[in-house]
């Protein structure tokens, strides 16, 4: 059977609350079959390689996982806590980045690791930041500040808020989210979860003078089937600029 990863949908909070930082996060990845199906409940063998400097950089660090995908076609697993393969997890040099995950999948619980999907990291949990920072200068790093994480559920078309950024928008019927010019609650860098649920349809939409994947009031659309959900994230790049990933 062949399969294919969709997309790959990275967590980057903080797993632990601790004075060190956490040696993982946490990774989720939905998979489906090549006729577009999702793979449920299913067994799976997993490769996880961080790359660096570009999609085909050197490995930085890889690890294996076995998973089972659930009822939706997602599989969870915390990255740093797979079997070690190469590299050592807390010695990746966060501060050299870009850094690329590639997902090698294995539908039959085997090592024939046939489908690859790669997408880029963001943004790098600051505790591993912090910590390898500190690791090179000898400075110690204070602990970060620990924040929930909120799910804003909404239904109707709006503009992008401040309590946004940093958040999940879990749009549960058909909305667009407006990119308003001269935004400035949001910095560059920082990010929005977006979430379609159960045939809802997600339109991000940046206004006049705003450029959304480099594209001068550009649109980008998540639309989800009955039952499942589709993901995106939404990262600003900088001064009425945004990308936008998980299409």
């Amino acid at each position: 059977m062949k399969l294919r990863v969709l997309y790959a949908f990275m967590l980057l909070a903080v797993l632990e609350i601790s004075a060190q930082a956490p040696e993982k996060m946490s990774y989720q990845a939905i998979i489906r079959s090549s006729d577009n199906s999702l793979v449920l409940d299913a067994p799976v063998n997993l490769k996880i390689i961080v790359r660096q400097g570009s999609v085909n950089g050197a490995s930085a660090y890889e690890e294996s996982h076995s998973a089972t995908t659930n009822a939706n076609g997602l599989v969870s697993l915390e990255i740093g806590a797979g079997n070690r393969i190469s590299g050592t997890f807390k010695d990746i040099p966060w501060s050299n980045g870009p850094f690329f995950i590639e997902t090698q999948v294995d539908p039959n619980g085997g090592s024939n690791y046939s489908i690859i999907g790669v997408s880029q990291l963001l943004s790098v949990p600051y505790a591993l930041y912090a910590k390898y920072a500190e690791n090179i200068t000898g400075a110690t790093a204070s602990a970060p500040v620990e924040k929930d994480a909120t799910i804003i559920s909404f239904e109707s078309t709006r503009n992008i808020a401040t309590s946004d950024v940093g958040n999940t928008l879990e749009c549960t019927k058909t909305a667009t989210v407006t990119l308003t010019s001269g935004f400035s609650n949001m910095k560059v860098g920082e990010t929005v979860n977006l979430e379609a649920h159960n045939g809802a349809s997600l339109t991000v939409k940046a206004a006049s003078g705003v450029s959304l994947n480099y594209t001068d009031g550009g649109t980008a659309s998540f639309e989800s089937a009955n039952g499942n959900v589709r993901f995106g994230l939404l990262r600003k790049s900088g001064t009425n600029a945004y990308i936008i990933s998980g299409q």
